[in-house]
């Protein structure tokens, strides 16, 4: 992080966006009002104007963590995004692409000439290069990939060479490494070397001459120790290792639960190759929750929220056909049950309830089980434990929210027979409810696919066409 860059919470951030918003609008109105009138040197007084506001705006972008400025120009519509991308320094280019989502990354590449991209990301660590890849036109990534050395080379083909859901594809190849065999007092005079430690630096990698892994030397123990020791003496011999072909979120979930700042990563010959760093594990968690949330509403992607229309309907339209369908599938069944509310219009009022209620009901069954598969806690064998207990949890709340909504029913329209079918059907769509909710994620998990995509979709088509159906059909049967 540069040495002029300010950390800004939340509330500071907005404000400071509401300041860029307030730059631009004004510096709009003085240009409109500008061409409105005529006068002596009208487009030098217009030059100057627009130069003020300018500058104006470069001293804050001057001061803000790329971060912070990615924040801004997600915020923005894309003519004021654009104007405010310039305005950023060109070396700062490269930093801001690695914070914006990826659907403001291309529109910000697609504004940008070949060569002020690969001005742009050049500067970038191999590993940071490897995460702009899939984004940058194929001429900008040969002619970046020509103007790193060997070394860099390899670490850039090695990042790319693992999915995107692997820890070496999230590894950073900045790590500062020592032989068992020199003391700590040696360590320190080498690292006294360095302008300063790589980032998230708790620890320094013990290898041999082959670049084997022999064990962890953490800075607490080079402080606190004499300098005369060894580090062999000192260093911790089984960390916690990864390997690049491990799954991220496995990886993820041993960070949280053993509380890491980084952890070395091997390849399949046992030779270090880089790290992963707490920073990476934050990004891909925040990444996967967007992911999931996205997926449970049927998005197929990150949206950006100013995108054209088109695009934006492409993105939708998807799980809108299947929502289409379900939702024609729901009024067939009311429409085969026409007669019956014809005959007794309460049916009408009531049956959305029951609907309602087992939608919300299944949504947060389809919640706890996509958590418990995204945590590793379900083992394959669990199935029938699972649905034995959301079964029962659906039965309790049927009976007592059933029942209570009965009695209810009952009162406002005095029959006790319609109270009971209320109950029954409540009951019943719960207790389905709760078997889709539990059979969905499981399904999609076993079939290899994102336990989240759609969820939210699917249980509120089959809870609503279930509801409908059994609350008219009982009603049919009981009552008419």
């Amino acid at each position: 992080m540069a040495e002029h860059d300010e950390i800004l919470p939340l509330d500071a951030m907005q404000r400071r966006l509401k300041e860029v918003r307030s730059l631009l609008d004004r510096q709009k109105r003085v240009e409109s009002l500008l061409h409105r009138q005529e006068m002596p040197r009208h487009d030098l007084v217009e030059t100057l104007v627009v130069k003020q506001h300018h500058s104006e705006l470069t001293k804050k972008l001057d001061t803000m963590h790329p971060a912070d400025i990615a924040y801004i120009l997600e915020a923005l519509p894309p003519e004021d995004r654009l104007l405010v991308w310039d305005l950023v320094r060109a070396d700062r280019d490269g930093e801001i692409l690695l914070e914006v989502s990826d659907a403001v990354r291309e529109s910000l590449i697609d504004a940008m000439e070949p060569k002020e991209l690969v001005a742009a990301v050049e500067q970038l660590d191999a590993d940071e290069l490897a995460d702009l890849a899939p984004d940058l036109p194929t001429e900008v990534m040969q002619d970046v990939f020509s103007a790193l050395d060997v070394e860099e080379r390899e670490q850039l083909r090695s990042a790319m060479s693992y999915p995107d859901d692997s820890v070496g594809a999230l590894m950073d190849f900045d790590m500062v490494t020592v032989r068992e065999d020199v003391t700590l007092e040696v360590v320190l005079r080498y690292l006294r070397r360095f302008d300063e430690l790589p980032d998230h630096t708790d620890q320094i990698f013990v290898v041999d001459r082959e670049e084997k892994l022999r064990g962890v030397l953490s800075l607490s123990a080079l402080l606190i120790n004499d300098g005369e020791v060894e580090v062999a003496a000192v260093m911790r011999e089984h960390p916690l290792v990864l390997h690049a072909s491990d799954d991220a979120e496995s990886a993820a979930q041993a960070f949280e639960r053993y509380d890491l700042v980084s952890a070395p990563v091997i390849d399949h010959h046992d030779q270090l190759i880089g790290r992963l760093t707490v920073n990476e594990v934050m990004d891909f968690i925040r990444e996967q929750s967007e992911e999931e949330l996205l997926a449970q509403a049927g998005l197929r992607e990150e949206e950006d929220i100013f995108a054209p229309i088109m695009d934006s309907v492409r993105n939708r339209w998807a799980w809108l056909a299947i929502n289409l369908g379900t939702a024609f599938f729901a009024s067939r069944v009311i429409g085969a049950f026409e007669g019956s509310i014809e005959k007794l219009v309460a049916l009408a009022a009531l049956m959305p309830i029951v609907a309602g209620i087992g939608g919300n009901s299944g949504n947060q069954t389809i919640t706890m089980i996509v958590r418990a598969i995204a945590l590793g806690q379900i083992a394959p064998d669990a199935a029938r434990r699972l649905y034995r207990k959301e079964m029962g949890v659906a039965l309790i709340n049927g009976i007592v929210w059933g029942g209570l909504l009965g009695l209810l029913a009952a009162w406002l329209y005095d029959s006790w027979a319609l109270g009971a079918v209320m109950s029954a059907a409540m009951t019943l769509n719960l207790l389905l409810a709760a078997f889709i909710g539990v059979t969905v994620p499981m399904v999609m998990a076993r079939l290899g696919r994102d336990p989240a995509v759609g969820g939210s979709v699917l249980i509120t088509a089959v809870t609503d066409s279930g509801g409908f159906f059994i609350f008219l059909g009982l009603a049919t049967l009981v009552l008419l």
